[in-house]
């Protein structure tokens, strides 16, 4: 065995890798060899770390020194200076947005983004590479398999995820054992698992950074399941948008099945199973159970009636147990700790933990698993270092286009699935888009319902109808042509979507339209009523105003590409509105601070 005295770990995830992470890997070894430290210093490609706003994050061990947002040209002051000489490039060491403190030697525990989470699905992202099952091994990979298997019966491992309080983290929230009985109890010759990995909420990248940083822990868990329910075959239901998920989950499969993981007779016992992977074309109803299923299968992606529920016909027409990844994430960890363990984290119908795509208006970018019951206020500003630039926090969007947007007032509701619900929106998959000032709250449910809209299967009429009439109205409401009678219009059009939609993703489409409408009427009003934007976002009702701060330079009509000012030379200019194309190129030009806009 290898021993280095230490190890440079380097951000693989889709954020950092689009940042360039992979040429960095490359420049780490070239120079580790150039410096004759080949033999000592190992670099190792991780998934995500979770502080995306920090990449391309590097952190070198054993001294856990955490490099942020480190460039190619970085690489040899980071080899010969920490690596040769043993001091640490204080100017990369990442600046903790709470203390603004900039010290080389916290732990990663200690830095403020870290500190009040607990990873459990996350736990090896980050810390293994995920293309390499032995660190997974080192890990106790693999070993709550064998427990299953040798040492606990079908009904013992079902009743252990059952006592645990897990739920389903896919959005619906139904108790994960509840389903696993359901589904074993179904007489059948064959029965199937499956994986939900399709994530299609836009801002949402939780599924997809577990794929790419701990697949082995997805494969271990339905393995796992396979067993419980008496199934030999399992399918992973991946979004092909996702290339580096994809490839790591496949080489993990690979791996698994060479180590005798997967395949037939598992650690010397009668059970076999198998896996395989299915790409998705990116349709976001897919991430309906039914849909899923029948994409697998070949056929057009549509949601059918329930019941009967997959638990007794699922894929090919037999039962089928389907969760998604971060449900899956969790599994190993409860059969090998115990269901008491995992049940003491969260709250008293929410147990565990949750992890969240924390983007938007936020300081600290990322991945951030919290236990159950923890407050928006805390995650959005301890965890997430509050909205950037000074400006005021207006709002928080959580479960994507099927949620709802939660107004200042509501900050210290504790995050669970029965609170968040009370509260006007849902968990969902655990998208978070923190929303400020300059955010205008008819312009959000407007880009929520134009995804819905884009994304509708089409297949029943108050999805693929209604929340077209519904978009309609906001496009008026934002371009100024919104009229009395058009909230009680779409309030209408909500409520009976809802009530009489086919699917789940169907009857929560109005959600974000609902939600605003419920926490910030008054802007739907200033729109209708006054003409008036009060975020000052929406084009068609802005109008830019010079005032008599003017000093005359006429750097602001130089600028304007519509040649909409005038005036002459030291003197206070104007704006034509009906030439003005509202771009702001002179507002940004001006240097005393005399345009604004109304």
């Amino acid at each position: 065995m290898e021993i280095y005295r230490a190890h440079v770990l380097v951000c693989g995830g889709t954020g950092c890798s689009s940042s360039g992470s992979a040429t960095l890997i490359e420049r780490f070894e070239e120079k580790i060899k150039e410096n004759g430290l080949d033999k000592e210093v190992k670099v190792i490609r991780t998934g995500c770390f979770g502080l995306c706003e920090a990449g391309p994050v590097v952190i070198v061990y054993p001294d856990g020194t955490f490099y942020s947002r480190v460039k190619p040209e970085n690489v040899d002051e980071i080899v010969t200076e920490h690596l040769l000489k043993g001091r640490k490039v204080e100017h990369l060491v990442y600046t903790d947005h709470a203390t603004h403190e900039q010290d080389a030697t916290k732990a990663l525990e200690d830095i403020t983004f870290y500190k009040h989470q607990k990873r459990i699905a996350l736990r090896n992202c980050g810390v293994i590479d995920p293309e390499n099952i032995d660190e997974y091994l080192a890990m106790d990979g693999y070993m709550a398999l064998e427990k299953a298997l040798t040492k606990m019966t079908r009904e013992e491992v079902i009743d252990e995820i059952l006592k645990s309080g897990l739920r389903g983290r896919g959005g619906g929230g139904f108790p994960t054992g509840l389903k696993w009985k359901f589904t074993y109890n179904s007489v059948s010759d064959q029965k199937y698992v499956a994986c939900n990995a399709d994530e299609g909420d836009p801002g949402a990248f939780m599924d997809r950074s577990i794929l790419e940083g701990d697949p082995h822990s997805i494969i271990e868990a339905m393995a796992i399941a396979g067993y419980a329910i008496g199934a030999s075959e399992g399918y992973i239901y991946v979004r092909a948008e996702y290339p580096i998920a994809v490839h790591r989950l496949n080489v993990a499969i690979e791996q698994a099945r060479e180590y005798g993981l997967l395949g037939e007779n598992i650690f010397g016992t009668d059970f076999s199973f198998n896996l395989y992977v299915r790409l998705g074309a990116g349709a976001f109803v897919c991430g309906e159970e039914t849909a899923l299923m029948h994409s697998i299968e070949g056929k057009r992606g549509e949601p059918t009636t329930r019941p009967p529920f997959p638990a007794v016909k699922g894929l090919f027409g037999k039962p089928t147990m389907l969760n998604n990844v971060e449900t899956y994430a969790n599994v190993a960890q409860i059969i090998l700790h115990g269901s008491e363990w995992y049940a003491s984290m969260g709250t008293e119908k929410s147990k565990g933990t949750k992890v969240f795509a924390l983007g938007g208006k936020i300081n600290n970018t990322g991945l951030v698993e919290v236990p159950m019951g923890t407050t928006l206020r805390t995650i959005i500003y301890e965890v997430g270092g509050g909205c950037p630039n000074g400006k005021k926090f207006k709002a928080v969007q959580t479960g994507g286009p099927s949620g709802g947007c939660l107004p200042e007032s509501l900050l210290d509701t504790p995050v669970d699935y029965d609170n968040l619900i009370a509260a006007g929106s849902m968990m969902g998959s655990g998208g978070m888009i923190v929303m400020d000032e300059d955010n205008c709250m008819v312009d959000i449910a407007r880009f929520y319902l134009d995804f819905i809209v884009d994304e509708s299967c089409g297949k029943c009429t108050p999805c693929r109808v209604g929340t077209k009439r519904m978009l309609e109205i906001l496009n008026r409401i934002v371009n100024g042509q919104g009229k009395e009678g058009d909230i009680e219009k779409l309030e209408e059009l909500a409520q009976t979507i809802k009530s009489t939609a086919l699917c789940g993703l169907g009857q929560t489409a109005p959600n974000p339209v609902l939600s605003t409408l419920k926490f910030f009427r008054d802007e739907y009003e200033a729109h209708i009523k006054e003409k008036r934007c009060p975020a000052h976002h929406c084009k068609a009702l802005l109008q830019y105003v010079i005032t008599d701060k003017c000093r005359g330079c006429t750097a602001c009509a130089r600028v304007c590409p519509g040649n909409a000012i005038t005036g002459e030379v030291k003197k206070q200019h104007v704006i034509d509105p009906n030439k003005c194309l509202k771009c702001g190129a002179c507002m940004e030009k001006c240097r005393f601070g005399a345009i604004t806009r109304m």
